[in-house]
């Protein structure tokens, strides 16, 4: 039996079924076109590190919301620089409009728009930094620079980063010249004006810009076009060497034997050559940003230990920009990104732009075997895998970017790079196994990120994407493959790539000359395999291994080292001093003695290892074929 209340509720269903269809039939109001606007940078002041934007913004009368980039694309955490945003103004027709942050969202300004406008102007100043990472960090010296365009803009909310159309218009420091993936539509003495873009492409395409500037045109004859546009600190940073030169011109024709198609119009390697600014690499679809330091072109160890810096971000412009997990493909730049899936974006780019780097020639075969076995050494020498697994690192990245280097062997850091190498190299190696040397990973780069050739697009994935690409290639369970190495926290690295590969991870007394080039470029001292820590050049402890000999003396991160064995450290020639004493304590009984200085106290620390120095290297096994020989040489049938 109905009550009255049931009848009711039934009666209003029926009306509401009637009126259902009228509604259908009721036009939407349409959706306003998207804004465009306009953003005029003025970068004059750039050596003194501050940048000067205005905006031009379409506006609605009543309260708008602006957004500042919080997540940009490639950092993969929230860390667009909002703290360096300085001098922000509103205004309409001169005036001066109210704004206010929004209580919960940092990046959010909420501004009072009048009844009269039709546009909302914004002026802001970037103070350039110097320290951070990424976009956020150092980016200017007195000679060179490079702008973000994220640094500098705001957004409409209610608009995706496609839909927004953006005229850019950039002033340079005079005399200065510039390198952008961006097509240029004017140049004038009041700068130079970018061909209309959308906020998507404005955000991806960043402009490198100095007072010593050089292009280096690639594989010429080739379409679509490639360079390397260069701004230095001083003129003899941009002299390449011919064989560099060479093998970068191989590095193009190696990818397109490797991928099969190219997704973009023409690629810019922007290369910033200065000790002033941060030191990273930063994947864009038309280019990236590169930076090393000044003489990186000049000084082999500097050259031999950025070796792989172009390469890894090229290869970034097929996956990560053209084929990126689903997770970090967001409409906008304030939606959080999953990075779960890291250990594709980045994990994959770590493996292929290695191979590639050898490959094209910018490293020898020992070269990427040395560096495969100190990838190899860290990692299974690293006592936080047995309880964090790899795929923590991943989706744990925005933590972890910035985590300090003290106890980062017990933490984990951003593992999901090199040990994700590790897992790459073990399934390529089983890919060739599985198909007695007739299919590889090459074979599934092809299938997963090749296609159609063209202009930018974006293809999303998922994890059953890239099992189910596998499995094309060559049939096997391949989810129980890599989830078994993604949740493992047993104590040992994946070393299958390398033992089914050919080779066995060992120890002997010889520093490899990969080690050497990082420790002259970085300034620092790895014993980690022998006594079990790594130390700057000024006697700075960065890490301790947990279990090491160092670490059961009593030996901690962030602790100074004064002495060792009686005599006084020295950065010029502690390097030496203490290998010296690792191999005088190999012949006595007596332990090795650190004079340590931890806050306002001093200690002396015994460490008792007589073992001598132990450094990594891969040691060939002949019951194996050589497979990572394989791997790694040319496949590129010429050069362009």
């Amino acid at each position: 039996m109905k009550t009255l209340a049931t009848r009711k509720v039934l009666a209003l269903c029926a009306l509401l079924l009637v009126a259902l269809p009228a509604m259908a039939r009721k036009p939407l109001k349409p959706k306003a076109p998207p804004p465009s606007i306009a953003i005029t940078v003025d970068a004059s002041e750039a050596p003194r590190h501050i940048l000067h934007a205005r905006l031009t913004i379409p506006a609605t009368p009543g309260e708008m919301t602006f957004y500042y980039p919080k997540w940009v694309p490639g950092e993969h955490g929230p860390t667009g620089p909002i703290a360096e945003l300085a001098g922000v103004k509103f205004t309409f027709n001169g005036q001066p409009l109210a704004w206010r942050r929004d209580l919960v969202d940092m990046y959010a300004f909420l501004v009072q728009v009048p009844q009269a406008a039709t546009t909302v102007e914004v002026t802001l100043d970037f103070l350039l930094p110097s320290q951070g990472m990424f976009s956020g960090g150092a980016s200017a010296s007195a000679q060179m620079g490079v702008l973000s365009w994220n640094q500098v803009l705001l957004y409409p909310k209610g608009w995706t980063s496609d839909e927004l159309t953006y005229t850019a218009t950039l002033r340079l420091p005079e005399g200065w010249k510039y390198g952008t993936a961006l097509d240029t539509a004017k140049e004038s003495p009041q700068g130079v004006e970018f061909a209309p873009v959308s906020l998507t492409t404005l955000v991806d395409s960043p402009v490198i810009m100095g007072a010593h500037y050089r292009v280096a045109p690639l594989a010429a004859g080739e379409t679509p076009s490639h360079e390397i546009d260069m701004a230095a600190d001083s003129e003899v940073a941009l002299e390449m060497s011919p064989e560099s030169r060479e093998a970068y011109n191989q590095l193009v024709a190696e990818t397109g034997a490797l991928f099969g198609a190219r997704h973009y119009r023409h690629y810019h390697f922007l290369l910033s050559l200065s000790d002033n600014v941060a030191h990273f690499g930063l994947e864009h679809h038309e280019s990236s940003d590169n930076r090393i330091g000044e003489r990186s072109l000049v000084d082999e160890n500097l050259r031999k230990a950025s070796a792989g810096l172009l390469p890894h971000e090229f290869v970034h412009s097929w996956n990560g920009k053209h084929r990126r997990p689903a997770g970090l493909a967001t409409p906008d730049y304030q939606q959080p990104m999953k990075t779960d899936l890291l250990w594709v974006y980045e994990g994959l780019t770590t493996y292929l732009g290695g191979i590639l780097t050898a490959r094209s020639g910018l490293e020898t075969p020992e070269q990427y075997r040395e560096d495969l076995a100190l990838v190899a050494a860290e990692l299974d020498n690293r006592p936080g895998r047995t309880w964090r697994p790899l795929a923590d690192t991943a989706v744990a990245a925005q933590t972890l970017y910035g985590a300090p280097s003290e106890w980062s062997s017990w933490r984990r850091g951003v593992d999901f790079y090199d040990e994700s190498d590790l897992i790459w190299l073990e399934a390529d190696v089983t890919l060739r196994q599985l198909s007695h040397g007739q299919r590889s990973l090459d074979d599934f780069c092809h299938r997963f990120h090749g296609g159609q050739s063209g202009p930018p697009a974006l293809k999303t994935y998922t994890f059953e994407d890239v099992v189910n690409t596998l499995n094309e290639v060559a049939p096997y369970d391949w989810k129980a493959f890599l989830t078994a190495r993604l949740n493992s926290t047993s104590p040992r690295a994946p070393l299958g790539g390398i033992e089914g590969g050919g080779w066995k991870l060992a120890y002997n007394e010889t520093l490899p000359g990969q080690q050497q080039a990082r420790e002259s470029t970085r300034q620092y001292i790895d014993v980690s395999y022998s006594l079990g820590f790594r130390v700057n050049n000024g006697g700075g402890v960065l890490d301790v291994i947990p279990g090491t000999p160092a670490a059961e003396a009593g030996l901690a991160p962030g602790t100074k080292i004064l002495g060792v064995d009686g005599r006084r450290w020295n950065p010029s020639r502690s390097p030496n001093l203490l290998r010296e004493a690792i191999r005088a304590a190999k012949g006595r009984s007596q332990p090795l003695r650190l004079l340590v200085e931890n806050a306002d106290y001093y200690k002396t620390i015994e460490i008792n290892y007589h073992g001598g120095e132990r450094y990594p290297h891969l040691e060939r096994d002949a019951s194996k074929p050589d497979l990572l020989g394989e791997i790694i040489k040319p496949h590129a049938t010429s050069g362009p």
